[in-house]
Order: structure tokens, then sequence, then C-alpha cells
């Protein structure tokens, strides 16, 4: 556990200008540009990191596909691969508290948070991973007995791994490490405001003994280097976690380029659906704050719309907002803070002008107010709107910040209905008492996650993945390992 002074000795610790790991090396974008590095604390230069060129790009992808096709990786024993992915977990660990520390600064997820959710989270996966490598087999057909049908799952090359700046460790090693226990190689293109930590377990990877060139990160803007990313006709498989709009010029570009197999996880507008016999109604309200406002609801499976049984209302609302009004936001390396920093201004803007829009059209609102503007951060209060009809926007699109949209409902018909009326199908969630009712939640709500009694919280060994425009693939698990490998089949006559 790191106490108060441990964070504050590791805050005040300069960081050095980050830097781009092509082929095992350090460098710095080609034309020699840079980009500010914002810490949403105070909003000061906390560094700088290369503003790589699509040229960059490229000579990642070309070292990536050399350290592929020489099977410096796939091609070494899978004793020694795994080997190799335990020894990076453990530096992970060993390097946890300063990695947490590091992240926060970059990108304003509170500390309590941060710490186990990216490097310890990471580790795990890392580790999961590598456990798992050496168990997953081929096939054999059942064919007749002059020939023999045999399926082997082969590693499918290079992968492009473009990843989003809430948890860049959690969800970056929900890609490296099935794609690196696969045999795969992979370039990374970090998020452009949380960039640090992901190029420093990268370097952690290297000093575990991963090989040269079989993890590649490089830094700058999306439009620039993903783009590079995705219409390489050297890249097989490109995996996304991000915007519904990114993720359709993503597979747009595949299409243009190689039709590399594209895998997203994309928004939510989840629904956390209470009715009146929920088993406990305060510990409903608790978990349904924590589930919107923890990390300043920057949180991809958010349970952004409450949907709450008419006969409740009042009273469960009333609840919510003592659970939320608990909950400190502040400091994101205060150990106090319950919610840290909004990642950038630009996020914030976007939050303050939902809450804004939802005010004007008469919805009653409480919170939703810019917070701690003297410190130079971006903070703010947890907003709770009520009243929230399906054709409002908040009803609709994702804010990706702490603001809960609340329906009521009459009927069980009903709040499946509003929980279905969404373009997207992350997660969502169910209240209730009644077994009979969970299960037929479970059935008929259109979401690749769905929590009865509880929210958020599953480990590794479940999948998570989207359905309608929250995309396709799945991250976690076993399954996960399904996206990195081809399925080979072989013919042998007996």
């Amino acid at each position: 556990m790191l106490d108060q002074a441990a964070i504050d000795a590791l805050r005040a610790t300069p960081v050095a200008p980050a830097h781009n790991l092509i082929d095992g090396n350090p460098c710095g974008a080609s034309n020699g540009q840079t980009m500010d590095v914002i810490s949403p604390i105070d909003g000061s230069v906390l560094t700088t990191m290369p503003r790589s060129t699509a040229a960059d790009a490229e000579r990642a992808i070309d070292a990536a596909r050399r350290a592929f096709d020489d099977g410096r990786w796939s091609d070494m024993a899978p004793a020694a691969r795994k080997k190799i992915m335990f020894k990076w977990a453990e530096l992970i660990e060993q390097n946890a508290a300063s990695l947490a520390v590091l992240g926060v600064r970059n990108n304003g997820t509170e500390i309590s948070m941060a710490l186990k959710a990216e490097p310890l989270g990471a580790a795990q996966t890392i580790r999961y991973y590598a456990e798992a490598l050496d168990k997953v087999y081929g096939e054999i057909a059942p064919t007749d007995g002059n020939i023999l049908g045999m399926i082997h799952k082969a590693p499918a090359g290079v992968v492009g791994a473009i990843i989003p700046w809430n948890f860049p460790l959690m969800i970056g090693a929900w890609k490296l490490g099935p794609a690196l226990a696969a045999g795969c190689t992979v370039v990374v293109k970090p998020p452009e405001t949380a960039s640090l930590t992901l190029i420093r377990i990268a370097e952690l990877a290297l000093e575990a003994g991963l090989p040269a060139g079989v993890l590649n990160v490089v830094t700058g803007e999306g439009a620039v280097v993903g783009a590079a990313i995705a219409e390489s006709m050297h890249v097989d498989v490109l995996t996304f976690t991000g915007s519904g709009a990114t993720g359709r010029r993503l597979m747009e570009a595949s299409a243009r380029s190689n039709m590399k197999r594209v895998y997203l996880e994309l928004g939510g507008k989840s629904p956390n659906i209470v009715f009146a016999d929920a088993p406990d109604l305060r510990k409903a309200a608790k978990v349904s704050a924590a589930g919107i406002f923890r990390n300043s609801g920057q949180v991809c499976i958010a349970g952004t719309r409450l949907l709450v049984e008419r006969s409740i209302q009042d009273e469960f609302t009333a609840e919510l907002v003592k659970a939320a009004d608990a909950m400190k936001v502040g400091d994101p390396l205060d150990l106090g803070s319950v919610a840290g920093a909004v990642n950038s201004a630009r996020q914030l803007e976007q939050n303050l002008a939902f809450v804004a829009e939802a005010r004007a059209a008469g919805r009653p609102v409480h919170g939703g107010a810019q917070l701690l503007t003297e410190t130079g951060g971006f903070y703010m209060a947890p907003a709770i709107v009520s009243d929230v009809l399906p054709t409002d926007r908040l009803f609709r699109e994702e804010v990706f910040g702490p603001v809960l949209a609340i329906t009521p409902f009459d009927t069980d018909e009903e709040a499946l209905a509003l929980a279905n009326a969404t373009e997207f199908g992350l997660a969502s969630a169910v209240w209730t008492s009644n077994l009979s009712r969970a299960h037929h939640m479970i059935a008929k709500l259109q979401a690749g996650v769905v929590h009865v009694n509880t929210y958020g919280g599953a480990d590794g060994t479940v999948p998570l993945g989207g359905v309608k425009q929250s995309g396709n693939g799945h991250d976690k698990s076993l399954h996960a390992m399904d996206k990195f490998f081809d399925l080979k089949t072989a013919w042998i006559a007996l």
C-alpha cells in the first residue's frame, strides 16, 4: 500500500522527456517535433513527448514485421516466452508505485483506483496470459479413417494496438497480453493525453528479456500515427478502444489497405435498472454512484443511464444524492480523494456542456459544477440529472464524464424498452430480488455485460465486449486470444 508521504515524494520527481521505442531503441520523432504533456491535476506542462510522423509509425511496423517474420518471438519455445512474460509482470509489480503516480500525473485518475487498476491490474493480466500461452491447443477433426484433419492456431502476425487514455495500462494489457501470448508482435499507439506509463512498461518488457522489435511504442496524434497504423499494408490485426467515430475510420482504413482484421471496443450508454424490490436500496445507490462517478465518469462500462422504478424514484434519488455528495472530488494524488481530475480541458468542457443543455431544457440537476478552478486543473462535481426523456441528447449520447441521467419506468417491459433504446450495447445492470426477473433481463438486455445486484469489478477470467455499435471482439479471458490467432487447416492423407 502507498502512504501519502510516498505518493508526495513520487509526485515531486521530475519527469524526463518521453520517447518512442522502436526495435528496442529509444528515439524521438524523425521531424524533431514534440508535444507538451499537460497534467490535469493543475494544468501544468509535465514533460514532452515525440510528435511522431507516419514515417515513424512505418519504422515501428517494419521492426515488428521483421521480428515476426524471423520468428524471434513466435518460434521461441512456449516455456521461454512464458518465463519472459512472467518476469515482465514481476517488474511491473515491483515498479507499481512509481507507475501509478506517473499515470495519475498524466491522466488524473484517483490514486486509490489507479494503483489497483493500472500497474497491478496490468501485471495480473500479463501473468494470466503468460500462464495460458502453453495451454491453448489446436484441434483434430472427426474425419474418416483415411485422412487426418488438423486445425492449427497460428499467430496472426503484426498487431496494431491503439489505446485509450482512461486506463492505458489496464486496457493496454488487455491487448498486449493475449497478442504477445499468441506469438504476435505489436506496435502500440498510446493516447496523446496518457502515453507515459505505456512507454515505461515497454521498457520493462525489454528488461524482462522480450526481444527487440517485438513490442514497439510510437507516440503522437491519432490522425497521424493511428492512421498510419490503420492504413499500413503490413499490419495484420488492429485492436482499438475508443470512440465510435474513430472506430469507423479505422474500419474504412482497413478496407482501403490490406483488409486487416479490426476489433473495436467503442462507446457505451449503459443502463442501470433499479426495481422497487432491489435487495438493498442504500447499497444499490452507493454502488451505482461509484459505477458512474469514480474516475470522473471516464469508464467505458459506466452506468450512465439510471432507470428507476417510478414508485421508488424519489427515495432512490435521495440516496443517490447522498452517495454522490459523500464522494470527495479533488487532487487525485490525495488518498482522501474518491474522484480525481477530468482528463483534459476539452473533456471538461464537453461534460459541462451536457449539464448546461439539460438544465436549459428544464431537467432537475444536482451538482455538475466545475470545481477547484484555482488549481488550474480540471475538476467537476458529480451531476445527477432527473426526469431525462428518451429524446434527450443526454439519454442517447455518451458523455464520458461524471453525468448521470435518471429516467423512471413503470413496468418490466418499459424498463427493457428504455434500456435497449440506444445504438450502444456494452454493459448493463439490474437490481432485483426476483430471480426470474433477473434471468429474463439477462436474456433480453442487448449488452455484452449484464450485472445483477452489483456494478463493475469483474476480473480477467470473463470476456468484455459489446454488441450493436459498442464494437466487436472481446478483451479479457481466453476468448481475447482468438483475435490474435489464424486458424490453419491441414489435411493429411494416411
